[in-house]
């Protein structure tokens, strides 16, 4: 006998998840792991410290030419990054 009310686990835990506030910080850890995905494994070398705070992704890197090269190409990489993660998770990139 199966049951009229029944739901997918996946769907009880995102609703969890939003319920708590939880799926944006979720959502912000992806894009951080999808950085070397992204950006390449030289320049995610180059990356010393990766963070978001109020929607703005802060990079600390090694290399001040490739700090100046990642500025030309900013928002092309926000749209990317948010794509990878299926929303619009960062709206900001602070290069250091």
């Amino acid at each position: 006998m199966r049951r009229s009310k029944t739901q997918k686990i996946e769907e009880l835990v995102k609703l969890v998840l939003k319920e708590q506030g939880l799926d944006v910080k979720l959502k912000e850890l992806e894009l951080i792991k999808t950085w070397e995905k992204v950006i390449g494994k030289n320049v995610a070398n180059a990356t010393t410290d990766l963070y978001i705070r109020n929607r703005k992704l802060f990079v600390k890197l090694r290399s001040s030419i490739i700090r100046n090269e990642l500025m030309l190409i900013k928002t092309g990489l926000i749209q990317a990054l948010n794509k990878e993660v299926g929303g619009k998770i960062i709206d900001d990139i602070v290069l250091r």
